[in-house]
Formats: structure tokens, sequence, C-alpha cells
């Protein structure tokens, strides 16, 4: 028997998803949980607490064995390719034209040092404008100082 992989589970959590007609605010809810956090994590780029991997595999009516999978830790590794999805892209071209902006701020205000993505969240919101509804995307990270020896 092979084992089980997290690109599998993301497959069946996808399928599942589908199936059910859910969202991910929905699935979010079901486990107490961000809809930021629990996409990337049922994405394979978070582990999942214990606790939390039961829950999403019982809402979701996957194989027990999905829960440990969930929980390990993953390996973080992403095309280093310039994206070629509209979406994904625009948030590429952000960092390449704001980040040294953002750097330079963060640093003005906090000193050298980082914005931590692991003690971080993130909520994306719908803005009714009278130009047209806007995405609002708020990231908050810890600030991690350089270390300086």
């Amino acid at each position: 028997m092979t084992e089980m992989t997290k690109e599998d589970v993301t497959a069946m959590i996808l399928s599942a998803k589908k199936q059910a007609g859910l969202t991910w605010e929905g699935i979010a809810e079901k486990i107490d949980m961000s809809p930021v956090w629990t996409h990337s994590a049922c994405m394979g780029m978070n582990a999942f607490p214990p606790a939390k991997a039961e829950a999403l595999t019982k809402a979701l009516g996957l194989p027990q064995e999905a829960a440990s999978v969930l929980a390990e830790s993953p390996t973080k590794i992403w095309e280093q390719t310039v994206p070629t999805d509209p979406c994904i892209y625009r948030f590429y071209e952000i960092v390449g034209v704001y980040g040294p902006t953002l750097k330079a701020l963060i640093q003005e205000k906090f000193g050298d040092g980082i914005m931590s993505a692991i003690d971080f969240d993130m909520q994306v919101t719908r803005v009714e404008h009278p130009k047209g509804d806007r995405v609002k995307v708020e990231m908050s990270g810890k600030y991690l100082g350089y270390n300086s020896w």
C-alpha cells in the first residue's frame, strides 16, 4: 500500500469541497480557523494542529489517515518562475513594485528586520466602492529584528 501524501490529501479536500458546495469560509468556520490559514494548510503549506486536522477530516468526510498527513510539517516549495495566473501575478507585481517601499517603511518604523510570515495573519474582505468593489487584503506579522553579533 502506498503512503498518502500531502498532495493526495489536497486533492481529496478540493474534491470534497466541490462536491459539498462549500466555500473556504464555510470550511474554516467548521474547524474554527481563519479562511486564509485554512486554505494555506489545505494546500500543504502549513501543518494543521492535530485537533484541527481531525475536525477537518470529519467535516469533509475524509479518511482517518488524512488527519495525520495534514498534521505533518510541510516542505514549502513553489515555482520560482513568474506566475502566469492573472490574480497571482498581480500580487507578484505588487511585491516587485512595492517590496522595496514596504521594506524601507518597516525598517524606518521598527529597525533592521522583517515581518514574520510564521507569526502572521491575513484577511481578505470585499469593500463596496462607487467605482467598483475593492479587494482589501490585510496582513499582520510579528516584527523580527535581525540579531547583530
